[in-house]
């Protein structure tokens, strides 16, 4: 018998650009008449492809182009790209809350999917009876609901509120409820989109571990999506990078991470700013590495780093940097924070500029990135950026020549300063 339970063939989906909808009645009556032929979408070949930085060309683009692949039972497969690549429409088709233009999904099984935050929850129905209803979408009985009903609950850390209207709950304790829900209920296949950044340090440890977990058990399939490429290394075997709608690569997930990765590296460097996006609570306008002219580093180099931030309303707030290797492994964490002493405070509306000096990077040849987090006095976390800068270390000690970090060859890649001697 066959361990496919998933199996994706040519699947493309099709979207008019600027409007809801195909836009007039005589678009759809074309596309109608074309289906009863049984012919191809009207509008099809004039789609073009889905680059968000181009020009629009045509009324329709295609956000995901002939996408193929099977899925064994019991694999737990990363989807990595960047932002518009098509890994949430894949997963949107693959969950049956859209339908594909073309192409055709076969699964075998209960799916759950967790894809943004509040995804599956009624706002108007309360925890208890979301739980509930979520089970019986999976076709679980009333009697199996309620002996993983406590589980879930604890997981969630929402007991005080269980009898409460979703819609007063925090965005991160709707993801937990979510997670809870999809994960421990218990379906064939379990689909994660990136709603877990939205969560806490805790709660991203607890649900890490709880995939972990899934993954040590025969049956479970997990579809699991993240720009946190040290997540996709850490839980998944395999992996595909999604590109402009389309497969660029499948196959093992340390392959498929070290492509992406070179694939974009070039694209972050010594200076990071803020799009359009609102602030709605203490965030970052930009980021830089001063007083450098290139990204090119030399073992013992200082770096400085400068952050510009910006609050909504009066707010104290803490800083941490974090350091990953060319594989998105975090290596150094550098916070500020109460326990350290530093603490900002920052006025309503007014920016501040927050700097961080490390005299001296004791690190080996190779590429490094930095991650950017804001959090408040009590560790919730008010924005996490991932990778926005980046720099290189194109020389190193002396005494460490040839002892250039790989990932294939991990012999570290923080050189520190020692003394050996015999004492008998």
């Amino acid at each position: 018998m066959s361990r496919t339970i998933l199996q994706v063939r040519d699947l493309s989906k099709l979207y008019r650009l600027g409007e809801v909808g195909t836009g007039t009645l005589g678009h759809d009556l074309n596309r109608w008449w074309a289906h009863v032929r049984g012919l191809e979408d009207p509008f099809a070949p004039i789609g073009q492809v889905n680059q968000r930085e181009a020009k629009a060309k045509s009324e329709y683009a295609w956000a995901l182009k002939n996408v193929s692949f099977d899925v064994e039972q019991g694999e737990i497969v990363g989807i990595v790209g960047a932002n518009g690549a098509g890994k949430s429409t894949l997963l949107k088709l693959i969950s049956r809350i859209t339908a594909p233009t073309t192409g055709s999904i076969r699964a075998r099984g209960r799916i759950a999917s967790l894809l943004e935050v509040g995804t599956g929850m009624h706002p108007d129905m309360t925890a208890r009876e979301n739980i509930y209803l979520n089970g019986a979408i999976l076709g679980m009985r009333h009697q199996e609901i309620a002996g993983k009903f406590e589980e879930i609950i604890d997981f969630a850390g929402c007991r005080m509120y269980v009898d409460t209207p979703v819609k007063r709950f925090s965005s991160g304790m709707r993801v937990r409820l979510g997670f809870a829900v999809a994960a421990f209920l218990e379906p064939e296949i379990l689909i994660v989109d990136e709603v877990l950044a939205v969560g806490d340090a805790e709660f991203q440890k607890k649900a890490l571990k709880k995939i972990q977990e899934i993954r040590s058990r025969q049956g479970r399939t997990i579809l699991y999506v993240s720009h946190n490429l040290a997540t996709i290394s850490e839980l998944c075997e395999r992996a595909i990078l999604m590109e402009l709608g389309q497969i660029k690569m499948d196959g093992p997930a340390a392959s498929v991470v070290s492509a992406y990765i070179s694939q974009h590296h070039h694209s972050a460097a010594l200076l990071w700013k803020r799009t359009s996006e609102p602030v709605t609570r203490p965030a970052i306008l930009q980021a830089k590495i001063a007083q450098r002219t290139d990204n090119l580093l030399k073992y013992g180099d200082p770096l400085t780093l400068e952050v510009t931030v910006l609050s909504p309303y009066a707010q104290v707030i803490a800083e941490e940097i974090i350091l990953r290797d060319q594989s998105q492994y975090p290596i150094v964490s550098l916070p500020s924070g109460r326990r350290f002493g530093k603490e900002f405070q920052l006025e309503a509306k007014t920016p501040r500029v927050l700097k961080c000096t490390i005299p001296a990077l004791p690190l080996a040849v190779g590429s490094y990135t930095l991650d950017l987090v804001l959090t408040q006095s009590d560790g919730t976390v008010c924005e996490h950026r991932t990778s926005i800068l980046s720099f290189e270390i194109t020389s190193s000690d002396p005494c460490w020549t040839g002892h250039q970090f790989t990932q294939q060859n991990r012999q570290g890649c923080i050189h520190l300063p020692a003394e050996f001697e015999a004492v008998s």
